[in-house]
């Protein structure tokens, strides 16, 4: 067996899960938390409180189990779980912060423990520093974690019975006499019952102590969901049971208030109750301890961080490197000593991560596809509840250190993106878009076209190989980055092999990327260009989502006019729109020299060409405004008009700057009078020469009027534009009127 696929220690339930996990749960918040709660906020608020932290638990429990059972567990715990469901960046952006929360939470611990020892009053201890004490004891810790897991989670057993005896004696205890309220406690402000839920929380969680040991388990699909959930109903007994005998032991509020120690004091044997907070944190620190270098070493695996914490000792696999830097972080944190400041973003790492955890089994669970079949099943129902759950526990506890943690993980999230790791193993994303676009396309199918939302659908037609980017350059400037864009190719049939296509495909993804274009790529085998275009304009397209906007570039050679006049007129008959790009030429001025100057820091500008007669204008004008609003645009557009015969220039340039005004645009005005002696085509190439494009209206085919006419008009207008650097011809045929948005 090669050594990244070893079992580790092969641990049972009981040794691997149940006990780092029941160890982790109950703690010092218990012992000196308790009495506090129960004096703020009464009993039965005090087990309403214990019951919802508690669900939020067992919820991400069942989720855990469910995940646990639906693959094959290596380490990493939660981490392992999370990359196989979201991907590697969203494991990486979880696993990463828990790991280190987990380092740093083994300071924490091993204070505490310093602290109540030198504190407790007994005899020597009371002399000692604590700072020496804690590092004595974290030293201690990361010996027996690092040489051997199976002697530390041994060691919990003792751990384990001496939490066992403090209970006993708390609950074979009676009233405390003459007990009464040490100076320094006071009541919370009303409706304080959500911040003692704030305080309890992190009482329940820890369930990810046993999960992290997936690695080292015999049989991690049994062991994860068994050990998992006797866990959390442990703790959820013991929770219930406590709160009910302290308020029988003291029913003064305001002494549960004030002390702390008002468990021992009602303990039979005062002395087993700061022996049970002494071994609830160390058992927390050793929970962690083993927990984090295997989050490590997994991430390290995935080649998420450095190789060198990927390495693992002996036959069991031990993650002593990792294990010695989380010795070096817990140092550092005790070394500091005050590291509060960052307590309670440590905590929101735990509850991202039980938040994800319910949402890839809820996800999983509603998605139900084959590779979907776990042996421990739970309703979605379930997950998406805890899932809501843990998002609330988050923002009730703290909005700005949930923020926080949101941010540090996006942050993660994004780094390991921008280093386009290739993951390999599959996850959920393909399975969550296809249900998107499955549930969108089911709504849209029928609904009829809504100008209000009104974008265009791109077809674009690019030749192999990619030589000219005109097309791709206006795609992207017409979808706005909202429309949809296909970058297309036909190719001979010849080249039609399936291996080949996938390769012209990966040709125009990479044209595409290299532009900025966001675009599918789709490749058509055909006996011909021409036949090949017109073919994928009829078959294109998945139920509601077909390209309403052909674009195509205009060819420079006169033999290709007659056949692209002939798609112009076949998109006409389909009712598609049509968008002609002449590819971007060193234009040649005009001779009579009556081309406006363009001043050097004016922005570039789209000149629209409007006569308000047909949708032509309309449609144009609603391309315009997309690319003007492109995120990297600085694009000014120029409504330009050339009057009727006998028209006043003045009062149809007001009438422009009225239907600016009304339609809520941002343009200029471009008015010339009509003048018998002038084509209109060299008015429009004199006034956009300037340009950085022009939107040219096409008329349609004519009735009647045969392919060689229009082609010839089409030739006209093409050479008759030479002077404009990009000339756009644009024919809307969708059947819809474009004027219509303009005027709501």
């Amino acid at each position: 067996m090669r050594k990244g696929e070893s079992r580790g220690y092969g641990f049972g339930t009981f040794q691997g899960v149940y006990t780092p996990s029941i160890l982790t749960i109950i703690g010092v918040v218990m012992y000196l938390r308790f009495g506090w709660m129960l004096g703020n906020v009464g009993l039965a608020v005090s087990l309403a409180i214990v019951t919802a932290g508690s669900a939020i638990t067992f919820l991400t429990g069942l989720s855990i189990s469910a995940l646990a059972t639906n693959m094959r567990m290596k380490g990493g715990g939660a981490y392992f779980m999370l990359s196989r469901s979201f991907g590697a960046e969203a494991g990486a952006a979880m696993g990463i912060p828990l790991a280190l929360s987990q380092a740093i939470g083994v300071s924490f611990y091993v204070a505490g423990f310093a602290e109540a020892l030198v504190k407790s009053g007994l005899p020597v201890v009371g002399g000692w520093d604590p700072r020496l004490v804690g590092f004595a004891t974290l030293f201690v810790l990361a010996v027996v974690a690092t040489i051997s897991a199976n002697v530390a989670l041994k060691s919990q057993y003792f751990i384990m019975a001496a939490i066992a005896v403090s209970l006993v004696s708390f609950f074979f205890g009676s009233a405390p006499q003459g007990l009464s309220a040490p100076p320094g406690g006071a009541p919370l402000e009303p409706g304080g019952s959500w911040a003692v839920f704030a305080v309890f929380f992190p009482a329940v969680t820890g369930i990810l102590s046993g999960v992290g040991m997936s690695g080292d388990l015999k049989d991690p699909g049994r062991s994860i969901p068994l050990g998992t959930i006797a866990a959390v109903l442990t703790g959820y007994v013991v929770y219930m049971a406590v709160p009910i005998a302290l308020a029988k032991f003291v029913p003064d509020a305001e002494v549960l208030r004030a002390d702390s120690m008002v468990l021992a004091k009602c303990a039979r044997w005062p002395l087993a109750i700061l022996v049970g907070v002494w071994a609830a944190t160390l058992s927390s620190a050793v929970g962690s301890f083993l927990c984090a270098p295997r989050v490590f070493q997994a991430l390290s695996r995935d080649r998420m961080m450095p190789r060198v914490f990927g390495r693992g000792w002996g036959r069991t696999d031990d993650p002593r490197f990792s294990a010695f830097c989380c010795f070096a972080i817990a140092a550092a944190g005790l070394w500091f000593g005050d590291i509060n400041a960052i307590a309670p973003i440590l905590t929101m790492f735990n509850l991202s991560t039980y938040a994800l955890l319910n949402l890839s089994a809820g996800l999983e669970s509603a998605m139900d596809n084959p590779s979907w079949r776990p042996t421990f099943r739970v309703k979605a129902f379930f997950p998406f509840l805890g899932f809501a759950l843990c998002v609330g526990a988050m923002f009730m506890i703290s909005p700005g250190w949930s923020f926080a943690a949101l941010a540090c993980e996006f942050a993660i999230w994004w780094f390991a993106k921008r280093r386009a790791m290739r993951a390999r193993w599959g996850d959920m994303r393909t399975g969550l878009y296809v249900s998107a676009a499955r549930f969108a396309m089911s709504k849209l199918e029928g609904m009829a076209p809504d100008l209000r939302n009104w974008r265009p659908d791109v077809l674009a037609f690019v030749e192999l190989p990619v030589r000219s980017v005109e097309v791709i350059d206006l795609a992207k400037a017409i979808s706005g980055g909202r429309g949809m864009v296909t970058l297309a190719s036909v190719v001979p049939e010849a080249a039609g092999s399936p291996e080949r296509e996938a390769d012209f495909a990966a040709i125009l993804r990479t044209a595409a990327r290299r532009r900025g274009c966001d675009a599918l790529a789709r490749i058509h085998s055909a006996p011909d260009q021409w036949s090949g275009m017109r073919d994928l304009v009829r078959c294109y397209g998945f139920g509601p989502f077909v390209p309403d906007t052909i674009l195509a570039g205009v060819p420079s050679d006169d033999a290709q006019i007659g056949p692209i006049s002939e798609l112009t007129s076949f998109l006409f008959s389909r009712r598609r729109n049509a968008v002609l790009v002449r590819e971007r030429l060193e234009p040649a001025r005009p001779a009579d020299g009556e081309v406006q100057a363009k001043a050097p820091d004016a922005p570039p500008r789209i000149d629209v060409w409007w006569r308000g007669q047909n949708q032509n204008g309309s449609f144009m004008l609603a391309l315009a405004r997309l690319m003007a609003r492109s995120a990297d645009s600085r694009l000014v557009i120029r409504l330009c008009q050339i009057t009727e015969e006998g028209e006043d220039p003045g009062d149809a340039k007001k009438a422009l700057e009225k239907f600016i005004a009304d339609a809520r645009l941002e343009a200029e005005t471009f008015v010339r009078a009509y003048d018998r002696a002038t084509p209109p085509v060299d008015v429009i190439t004199k006034a956009s020469a300037d340009a950085e494009f022009a939107f040219v209206g096409l008329r349609p085919p004519l009735p009647g009027e045969d392919s060689r006419a229009y082609a010839d008009y089409f030739a006209r207008m093409r050479d008759a534009t030479a002077a404009i650097p990009c000339a756009v011809f644009a024919l809307a045929a969708e059947g819809i009127r474009f004027k219509r948005i303009f005027k709501e």
